[in-house]
């Protein structure tokens, strides 16, 4: 994986192959940072970053200048290696290991930008669940918006505060107000 653009664009990163992730691609991300910088000035935003897994999102926010990411995985070795590359390259990532829905449960931070690449097994009503704890818990900032990455065979719209779907080959994200 390599990041796309801003101050570290063209940056490989390579993730050790043990973790279990699956890299949101290029492609993909290319098309979702187009959308993003169009709406937003990332320099201004704070972003959340759940599921991190190898912090492959999180590293295109830092790289396009955003001052504060919040990075949370469950997995050990996964925060062990977004610190380091976040320390490598002087990213402004701070990481929690622990269950997005316990790390949603007792934030309370707001955040602009929230972006959550859970599992693609998760159902619809695991997407309804986090959408709605984020917002009894008043984490998405006015304005904000939640982009939730899943396969292409998953409808969320059916999800109160739906806006979008894009779809870039096998992945989509869905676009929460």
């Amino acid at each position: 994986m390599r990041i796309i653009s801003g101050e570290k664009k063209g940056k490989k990163i390579c993730p050790p192959k043990n973790l279990l992730i699956r890299p949101t691609t290029d492609k993909a991300k290319e098309a979702l940072f187009n959308i993003i910088t169009n709406i937003y000035d990332i320099t201004n935003c704070n972003i959340l970053d759940i599921y991190s897994g190898s912090g492959n999102i999180s590293y295109e926010f830092a790289s396009r200048g955003a001052k504060k990411i919040i990075s949370v995985d469950s997995n050990r070795n996964c925060i062990k290696f977004i610190d380091k590359i976040a320390k490598d390259e002087s990213f402004p990532i701070t990481t929690f290991q622990c269950k997005a829905e316990k790390f949603i449960e007792k934030s309370s931070e707001s955040f602009a930008i929230i972006f959550a690449d859970p599992p693609y097994k998760y159902s619809v009503n695991n997407h309804k669940y986090l959408i709605e704890k984020v917002l009894e818990k008043k984490l998405l900032k006015e304005n904000g918006i939640i982009i939730i990455e899943h396969d292409k065979k998953k409808d969320l719209s059916v999800i109160n505060r739906f806006k979008e779907v894009r779809n870039y080959g096998g992945c989509c994200f869905s676009f929460f107000e």
